[in-house]
């Protein structure tokens, strides 16, 4: 279904034709497709972006995340995106948490979500596919 697919478009991708970015991006809203701004905080980070293109969460980008939480601008900086995109009602991704002690600031700086290698590692496609499957007992046991 489309409303567990979630893209991922950094800003400096839509920089050159706004019109037909924003355009594409509604379309696959109104599909149901999710829409989030990838690396938020590093490239242009134009706020107008926030209110033209149909995203449903914001991406801050690693390179902040691993100042946590030791830098207090990096801290900073963060908690004024969250509080920015949940005040136009955006969810928060922060990518790039690799320790405890990041987790546990983002999350008593509200951050909705969190992606990194704390949480998992990447992996191929054909082995998430693997891992979603339904598990099969083995003959004459119950799963």
């Amino acid at each position: 279904p489309p409303e567990r697919l979630v893209v991922e478009i950094t800003e400096t991708s839509f920089i050159g034709d706004m019109v037909a970015a924003a355009d594409t991006l509604a379309a696959l809203r109104d599909l149901g497709v999710r829409i989030a701004i990838d690396d938020f905080g590093t490239g242009y980070s134009a706020l107008s972006y926030l209110r033209r293109f149909p995203a449903r969460a914001v991406k801050i980008d690693g390179s902040l995340v691993r100042g946590l939480p030791a830098s207090p601008e990096d801290t900073a900086v963060t908690r004024a995106v969250i509080a920015m995109a949940h005040s136009l009602g955006l969810g928060v991704i922060a990518e790039g948490v690799e320790t405890t002690a990041q987790l546990e600031l983002l999350r008593a700086l509200g951050c909705d979500e969190a992606q990194g290698h704390l949480l998992g590692h990447p992996v191929e496609g054909r082995e998430i596919g693997a891992r979603l499957a339904p598990r099969q007992a083995p003959a004459g046991r119950a799963a």
